[in-house]
């Protein structure tokens, strides 16, 4: 909880912020008090009388000492929900980097809602979603009402029921006077990837424009914060393409196909724009890494014109026995990020979630996520919880890639489990081993420049920018196609280009680049977040198809296209990063299942910050520690082929020192997360 007290810093504003501090300790309540003595920053709260104090952006209290008894109001009211949920809006935007918890605290806040008698529905933009597990249903791209939750309905925005429908819709608008030929030529422009990006907007876009009043709110389960700010920007972008464009054909069928959706665009430009009926909760967690992401987030919100935000710090912990070292390490790492955290961030209206003992899966672990009356945790009833045999860690890993000589490695998973860390660890062990390697990643929101902090010899890093791919793809084609078009035709042509869905095209074509390089040295893939990269992988599958069926027949030249890489065994690894949840897992087990039905069998998982060798007696972690232990023993039984692990660490591995402790042959060096 975040409390501001306004004020000279005068002995009654001293008073003012012991009364809290002694308030605060006599509930066991979390704060953080900020005192503000700038003349502007006061005024600008609309106070003219101090000392004030502000809470959630609200003034509580001006002029003069608050009495015992109204300082403990405020704690009591504070307790009784955080403020996303006590100053909802119709429509709530959970975003943030991946592994935060922004299903958790999605999913808890429009069942709460729902608790209290409102309409809501809970919807899922992301692809890799887990929503199905957390509440126990399927999923479908309609409203399923929740059983055990009057109220609640809960529907996943699924890429391809959406582009079909969309496909559909497009084709129908040509009316029947279309031939075959144009209806089949409509049919090829909308098999690309950006057509299901545009598909799932489009339904996006839908329930952001419908006032029936059906539902008092929407609840927006997001995916991981790069893909979302796409999402976010689709309003705009579309909106200016669209601008007085009626005319050509893109990758999306006919203009005059889109224009029709021109206004839904605008009025759902309008309602994220608008603080009355939207906010964007920005989720994080208190590491640096989440907690940066939330702040370049917020600035880039602020551009887009969504200027109603809140910050939602989850997982909030503190040592229960501050002689424990492991749990006194995780607090004061924690407490760190949370004191370095950037002014633009301090300003938003704060809440605050402890971790919990349990995992958020089922209605009464949701229910008891945002509550205050959840308590505090008893110690386990067995002594100890036992380690499960000593995996190997990354140096064994790194080894066993080594002797390969070249080859592509692909590390994936759910955002938020370590996979740059992974990625940056296994990269810099492989130089250490003597080999030439190129590091690069597909995630929008890249944060290998930050893991690496500085340049390492013999190892190539880039990324696979979105802006500077489309701009190279744009100039490729107008260089090979303008010689054949006259000024206007070339006119046209540009401006197809430019629109949106450009960038998905282009980024494959990076990807594709990217991943023949594998057939001299060693690259390894850093990759977006589950369902940005399975979107990617079906861009990878479509183009495939088409060569195919281009190359078909006797006499056909050999083609080798991307997924055949992917499918080899011998060129291609893939390395997948987990946690010891039970959520990350089934996702990792989700995306394996994926990957095989596309013939890609990935060679070895990696179980990221685990504490259960630690040995901790904190009751917190001792009691999150035995659901880790069953997450260890599911994936050794049968779910891994290959399992390695890194243990948590005190120390965060950023920078080429502590990254190379993980890789080190013979090391017996603790290892860790990001």
């Amino acid at each position: 909880m975040q409390i501001k007290v306004l004020g000279s810093g005068c002995s009654k504003c001293q008073t003012t912020v012991a009364m809290i501090e002694r308030v605060a300790k006599e509930q066991g309540a979390e704060v953080e008090i900020i005192k503000v003595e700038d003349r502007e920053a006061i005024l600008s709260h609309g106070v003219s009388a101090t000392p004030a104090v502000v809470i959630d952006g609200r003034v509580m209290h001006s002029s003069g000492l608050p009495s015992h008894a109204e300082v403990q109001a405020w704690f009591t009211q504070a307790a009784q929900a955080p403020g996303f949920l006590t100053q909802a809006t119709r429509h709530l935007f959970f975003t943030g980097k991946g592994g935060v918890g922004k299903t958790s605290l999605s999913t808890a806040a429009a069942l709460t809602l729902a608790d209290g008698g409102k309409q809501v529905l809970l919807v899922s933009t992301d692809a890799a979603s887990n929503l199905d597990e957390m509440l126990g249903i399927e999923l479908r791209n309609t409203p399923t009402p929740v059983p055990g939750a009057p109220g609640l309905s809960v529907l996943n925005i699924d890429p391809d029921t959406a582009a079909e429908s969309y496909r559909q819709r497009v084709l129908a608008q040509m009316g029947a006077t279309a031939s075959d030929t144009e209806l089949s030529t409509v049919r090829e422009q909308l098999s690309g990837a950006c057509t299901t990006e545009i598909a799932s907007f489009d339904e996006f876009a839908s329930l952001l424009s419908d006032n029936d009043g059906r539902f008092d709110h929407i609840v927006f389960d997001t995916a991981p914060t790069g893909h979302t700010l796409r999402l976010l920007s689709l309003p705009k972008a579309w909106s200016g393409f669209l601008d007085g464009n009626d005319r050509g054909a893109s990758c999306l069928g006919p203009h005059s196909g889109l224009k029709m959706q021109e206004e839904r665009f605008k009025a759902a430009l309008e309602a994220l724009s608008d603080p009355a009926q939207t906010t964007v909760i920005l989720v994080t967690r208190a590491d640096k890494g989440a907690i940066n992401e939330a702040a370049h987030t917020s600035a880039e919100l602020h551009e887009l014109g969504l200027h109603n935000q809140r910050l939602a710090i989850n997982g909030v912990f503190h040592a229960s026995e501050r002689s424990d070292a492991v749990a006194r390490a995780i607090e004061d790492v924690g407490q760190q990020a949370l004191d370095a955290m950037p002014a633009s961030l301090r300003a938003l209206p704060q809440d605050r979630v402890p971790l919990r003992a349990f995992d958020t899966v089922g209605l009464p672990a949701l229910r008891a996520l945002l509550s205050p009356d959840a308590g505090p945790v008893a110690p386990p009833t067995t002594s100890a919880v036992q380690a499960v045999d000593k995996l190997p860690g990354l140096d064994a890993l790194a080894d066993e890639l080594a002797a390969a000589g070249h080859g592509l490695i692909m590390v994936m998973g759910k955002g938020g489990v370590g996979k740059t860390t992974v990625a940056a660890a296994l990269a810099l062990g492989l130089v250490e081993r003597g080999k030439t390697v190129h590091l690069s990643t597909t995630d929008p929101a890249a944060h290998l420049a930050s893991t690496l902090a500085g340049d390492v010899p013999g190892l190539n890093v880039s990324r696979i920018d979105p802006k500077v791919e489309t701009q190279r793809y744009i100039d490729k084609i107008m260089a090979a196609k303008s010689p054949k078009l006259d000024a206007a035709e070339q006119a046209l042509l540009l401006e197809d280009l430019q629109s949106p869905c450009t960038e998905e095209v282009a980024v494959f074509h990076a990807f594709s680049r990217i991943v023949s390089e594998g057939r001299s040295a060693f690259v390894v893939l850093d990759t977006a977040p589950t369902g940005h990269s399975m979107l990617l992988m079906d861009a990878t599958g479509a183009y495939h198809r088409q060569m195919m069926r281009e190359f078909e027949g006797p006499g056909a030249a050999r083609v080798v296209t991307p997924l055949m890489r992917l499918q080899d065994g011998a060129y291609t690894k893939i390395i997948l990063v987990t946690l010891p949840e039970v959520t990350p897992v089934s996702q990792a087990a989700a995306l394996q299942d994926d990957l095989r039905r596309a013939s890609i069998e990935p060679y070895a998982w990696v179980l990221n910050k685990s504490v259960l060798a630690a040995c901790t007696r904190d009751p917190l972690l001792a009691a999150r520690l035995a659901g880790e232990r069953k997450q260890m023993e599911r994936m050794a039984n049968g779910l891994a082929k290959r399992l390695f692990t890194l243990p948590w660490l005190t120390v965060p591995p950023i920078g080429f020192a502590e990254l190379s402790k993980l890789v080190a042959k013979a090391s017996n060096a603790p290892a860790g997360s990001d």
